[in-house]
């Protein structure tokens, strides 16, 4: 959904955020007014008082936005349709900085779908980032587990941060190059 950059919203409720660039955890008071500085995913990043906070799709309602709602999958959906919908579900996830999603920046290194003894569905996730000192890590790291984990019939995902190989910039997919202007 696209919401008009710079526009002003103001916190119905106390709501949780992520500073950034730090990754560092702070609870935003009800009353509180920024603007929406970029809106993809699901998720904002929000301009307040010089500072850079990101909002989970989940508590969008907050800032009188629709909330994050789960996708729909067929009841008997294969085990194919499933990766394409978990696949579809990290393309909604975005580095509050950069607006290029994590699949098509080359973050995601390995997507397993597995049944445990019970035959319950786990999805196990390798994933990177542009720079491995990057405050937001674990933020991202949650961001695709909470997109994943919202699919019906996934009963948990195992997200792994990684960094072999490196991530360099010929991982990025060619119109992620092109929407960052590197071609």
């Amino acid at each position: 959904m696209y919401y008009p950059q710079s526009e002003t919203v103001v916190f119905s409720r106390e709501c949780d955020a992520v500073l950034i660039p730090a990754g560092e955890q702070v609870t935003l008071p009800e009353g509180t007014s920024g603007f929406i500085t970029q809106a993809l995913g699901g998720s904002f990043t929000l301009y307040i008082e010089g500072n850079l906070f990101r909002i989970a799709g989940t508590d969008a309602d907050a800032i009188g936005k629709e909330p994050l709602r789960p996708p729909d999958v067929p009841a008997d959906a294969t085990e194919e349709q499933l990766e394409s919908v978990i696949w579809q579900q990290m393309k909604t996830c975005f580095d509050p900085e950069i607006p290029i999603n994590i699949v098509d920046l080359g973050l995601i290194y390995r997507c397993e779908l597995v049944r445990d003894d019970s035959d319950k569905l786990i999805v196990k996730i390798e994933m990177t980032l542009t720079a491995p000192g990057c405050g937001m890590g674990e933020i991202l790291m949650e961001d695709v587990r909470e997109k994943i984990e919202i699919v019906p019939t996934v009963e948990r995902a195992e997200v792994e941060l990684v960094f072999d190989p490196p991530w360099n910039q010929s991982m990025m997919s060619e119109e992620a190059r092109l929407e960052a202007g590197l071609l």
